[in-house]
C-alpha cells in the first residue's frame, strides 16, 4: 500500500528492519506476540500477587518498594528513594508522609547538614520490611517453576542483554549466555 509523499505519517516500512535481525515487521504486528507486551503482562501479574500478598500488612506496591530500599540501606533521603524507586520528589515525599502516618518511618533531620533531612524506618517499618523479601521470593519462584537453573540464568542473561540494547549501553562480557560469555 504506497504512501503519500507529504503525509505526516510515519513510513510504512522501518528502515532499521532492513539491517538488523527483525522479529517484528509492522505488517502483522500483533501485540499480543510482542516480547514488550508480554514483558508487561509478567510484571503485572507479579505486582497484582505480590499486593495480595503484602494486603495484610496494608502495604500498596507503592509503598513496599522504598521501605525495602531504606532497609537495604539503598536511600536515605527523599532524593536518593525519588531515584531508586524511579519517582519524583513530589510523589515520593506524599508517599512518604502515608508511610510516616503508617508508622513505618520518619523523618530526622541531619546534624551535619541541617538542610537535609534523612528517612529512617521505625522499628515497626524494619519489621514490615523484613517480611518483603519473602514475599518477593514466593512470588518469584512461583513465576518461575518448572525452569531449570540454568533456563534461569539464560532468562536473566537475555533480560540483561535487552536492558542493554534499550538503554544503549553495552552489556558487560561476563554477562552468561547460552554459547558462553556474551560479547559487547
Amino acid at each position: 500500500m504506497p504512501q503519500a509523499k507529504n503525509s505526516s505519517l510515519p513510513p510504512l516500512t522501518d528502515p532499521l528492519c532492513d539491517t538488523a535481525v527483525a522479529f517484528y515487521r509492522a505488517e502483522g504486528y500483533r501485540p499480543e506476540d510482542s516480547v514488550g507486551y508480554l514483558m508487561r503482562r509478567v510484571l503485572s501479574a507479579v505486582a497484582h500477587e505480590v499486593e495480595r500478598q503484602l494486603e495484610p500488612s496494608d502495604l500498596t506496591s507503592a509503598q513496599w518498594l522504598p521501605l525495602l530500599k531504606l532497609h537495604m540501606g539503598q536511600g536515605g533521603t527523599v532524593a536518593e528513594l525519588a531515584r531508586g524507586c524511579q519517582l519524583d520528589a513530589g510523589a515520593m515525599t506524599r508517599l512518604l508522609d502515608r508511610l510516616e502516618a503508617k508508622g513505618l518511618c520518619r523523618r530526622v533531620r541531619s546534624v551535619a547538614d541541617r538542610r537535609v533531612v534523612n528517612i529512617e524506618l521505625t522499628e515497626e517499618g524494619r519489621v514490615a520490611a523484613i517480611g518483603i523479601p519473602v514475599v518477593l521470593s514466593r512470588v518469584q519462584n512461583a513465576c518461575l517453576a518448572g525452569f531449570s537453573a540454568g533456563e534461569f540464568e539464560t532468562l536473566k542473561g537475555f533480560l540483561r542483554r535487552m536492558l542493554a540494547n534499550a538503554s544503549g549501553k553495552p552489556p558487560t562480557p561476563t554477562q552468561t549466555l547460552p554459547g558462553g560469555p556474551y560479547e559487547a
